[in-house]
């Protein structure tokens, strides 16, 4: 079997090559290969995960050594692949959504003229990150990392006529480098600490390193986390990535490249608990970006960006139940596999919305427009609900296990982390409503755009709605699935280890304080948006509101001290390059210069001159000597 594990990449993989290189004779049928082959891709997966579950849970993990890349003395790279239970999950989530994405795009690309170049890119993303999470090494993982980047950048940028689509992909891709820098060196760190790549002997051998090297390394790994998984302070490229096509939104926010920075922090788990600093700033981090990701996306007009907000907020929430070590790994994993159905549903459904309504995307516009489209309107609804943790949802279940786990690390510590996590729910409650009820429900308010045009809402075609339904399903069923008999604790819990830890409530107690968290957001967008009519244009708000319109200033923030403080830092440099480096360069050779000029005004060629001077020098001497001799 762990032959097949190489097919898992190859598939995607020649999709990419023949599209991109093929030529426009592919134009008519590019589409059909590249979904085929993304299918193709998970068919392997599926036959891989079968032969797993039949094994004992000790026995599942496989693994294929291709080829040495760089086998010298004292360096070894090696092409090699690990499938265990993390990367199997990993691989099912992102083959499967993959998939019902590259079956949704079929519809909502059908009209341009570049598909067949689109799909190509799609399936590149896919090769990359199924590089990212199978891979048995770090440098593997790194190349993976740097496709998936380049992936993104080709995708988010692909209407790249549009100005605002090139500087969408630019800042994701500039932002994104900085995380890079720190993957890159905590790579360096693993090799000259421990002498190699691997994941086993780096994880293995984490115990007995000191903790300073670890704590750096833990760092360095976050940092990279923080780039791909948008968390602060490296989150300010997720909105402007909505600029991209609408199943590109839902592949990087769903399942994919937002997902990479958990499993980069679960994957590494052994350095983490090994190093409580780097473990604490973890959860600090996934803990401001719940909020900042929520509180952003309470002010978003544009339903992709409040989407986008959402999305933020919620790895927020992954990455503080990494954080919390093996009380939260299993949870973490959870929550981003429940959340890869009922997000990847949202945005497919906006995107189904936009397609709709002329590829409006202000809520301000929308209106009514559950009697339009209902099939959109329901699948949209129930990720709704299952993102907001309505019982018996999947978020439900995957959101309430993550807040469970953060009263359970105890102490102060546990109940800020309990608090705040409740708390998110409850914003996520408000604007996911205030998302749903600007959009379904109330009057119609859509006018006609400038050429006199006004849009006919319409149900999209059903290339556009069966995945919608799949994931519908997903959003609906995979929490309870997973949660009932331990099931996901079970089939995690030999890799990423598990912890009850001690929580000073009980579940019940928790629940309890969940749901009220959910009654509360409801009941304040209800009163908000559901009881009055929405204006068309957006009032001036409070201070808040209209700092979260600009994204909470991060650019703002951004400007002042990265572009200006740079600007200012690279004139410093100049100057001090021109004056100080420069002037001490140029002083030497002009002093050197204006010596050997006034020693060569001595060698005039008379020989009466050099022997007065050798008389002198001959005075000197023995003058020198007399006083010496006297002294």
């Amino acid at each position: 079997m762990e032959n097949l594990i190489a097919l898992l990449v190859a598939a995607p993989l020649l999709g990419a090559a023949v599209l991109l290189c093929g030529g426009r004779r592919l134009d008519k049928t590019g589409h059909w290969l590249g979904t085929a082959l993304a299918a193709a891709s998970f068919g392997v997966g599926l036959i891989l995960f079968t032969d797993m579950l039949g094994k004992g849970a000790e026995d599942r993990a496989l693994h294929q050594h291709l080829f040495s890349w760089i086998p010298v003395e004292g360096f070894q790279a090696d092409i090699a692949f690990q499938l265990d239970q993390l990367s199997m999950t990993f691989v099912l989530l992102i083959t499967g959504v993959g998939t019902l994405i590259h079956i949704y795009s079929i519809g909502y690309m059908e009209h341009d003229e570049r598909r067949r170049r689109f799909f190509g890119y799609l399936n590149l993303f896919l090769a990359a990150m199924l590089i990212l999470v199978i891979a048995d090494n770090y440098l593997l993982l790194y190349v993976g990392w740097e496709g998936v980047g380049l992936a993104s950048f080709l995708l988010i940028g692909f209407w790249q006529h549009k100005p605002t689509a090139a500087t969408a992909a630019k800042k994701a891709f500039l932002v994104n480098r900085v995380g890079d820098m720190g993957l890159s060196i905590a790579i360096m760190l693993m090799f000259t600490t421990f002498g190699t790549f691997a994941f086993g002997p780096v994880l293995e051998s984490a115990g007995e390193t000191s903790q300073g090297k670890l704590t750096a390394i833990g760092l360095m790994l976050l940092l990279a986390a923080c780039g791909k998984s948008a968390q602060v302070p490296l989150q300010s490229w997720l909105g402007d990535a909505m600029e991209g096509p609408t199943p590109v939104s839902a592949l990087i926010h769903a399942a994919t490249m937002v997902t990479a920075g958990v499993y980069l922090i679960v994957r590494s788990g052994a350095i983490f608990n090994a190093a409580p600093d780097a473990q604490l700033v973890v959860v600090i981090v996934g803990a401001v970006t719940l909020i900042f990701g929520a509180i952003v996306g309470c002010a978003k007009d544009d339903i992709k960006k409040a989407l986008a907000g959402s999305t933020m907020s919620q790895i927020g929430y992954m990455i503080l139940a990494a954080g919390l070590g093996p009380i939260g790994y299993i949870f973490a994993i959870m929550h981003l596999v429940t959340h890869g159905f009922f997000k990847a549903g949202l945005f497919l459904g906006a995107g189904s919305v936009m397609h709709g309504m002329n590829d409006e995307v202000d809520m301000r516009k929308y209106g009514g427009l559950r009697k339009y489209m209902p099939v959109t309107f329901i699948t949209f609804g129930l990720g709704y609900l299952a993102i907001i943790g309505f019982p018996g949802l999947s978020g439900f279940f995957s959101k309430d296990k993550i807040i469970e786990a953060a009263f359970a690390k105890g102490g102060t510590e546990g109940w800020i982390l309990g608090s705040v996590a409740l708390l998110g729910a409850a914003i996520t409650a408000f604007y996911m409503t205030r998302v749903m009820l600007m959009t379904f429900f109330g009057e119609k308010r859509w006018q006609p755009d400038a050429d006199g045009h006004e849009p006919h809402p319409h149900e999209s075609p059903k290339s556009m709605t069966i995945p919608m339904i799949v994931l519908a399903f997903g959003s609906v069923f995979a929490g309870g699935f997973f949660a009932i008999g331990d099931r996901f604790v079970n089939w995690l819990e030999p890799v990423t280890g598990y912890d009850h830890g001690h929580s000073p409530l009980s579940a019940a107690t928790v629940t309890g304080a969940t749901v009220v968290a959910l009654v509360v957001g409801v009941g304040i967008a209800w009163a908000m948006y559901g009881r009055k009519p929405v204006p068309l244009v957006a009032p001036r708000g409070s201070v808040l509101t209209r700092a979260a319109r600009r994204d909470l200033l991060q650019d703002d923030f951004n400007h002042v001290v990265l572009v200006r403080g740079g600007e200012h830092l690279t004139r410093s440099l100049v100057y001090v390059d021109h004056s100080l480096v420069d002037g001490v360069v140029n002083g030497t050779a002009a002093s050197v210069g204006g010596l050997s000029g006034r020693m060569r005004k001595l060698q005039n060629g008379y020989a009466r001159t050099y022997a007065v001077s050798m008389f002198g020098g001959t005075a000197v001497v023995i003058a020198a000597t007399l006083l010496m001799r006297a002294v």
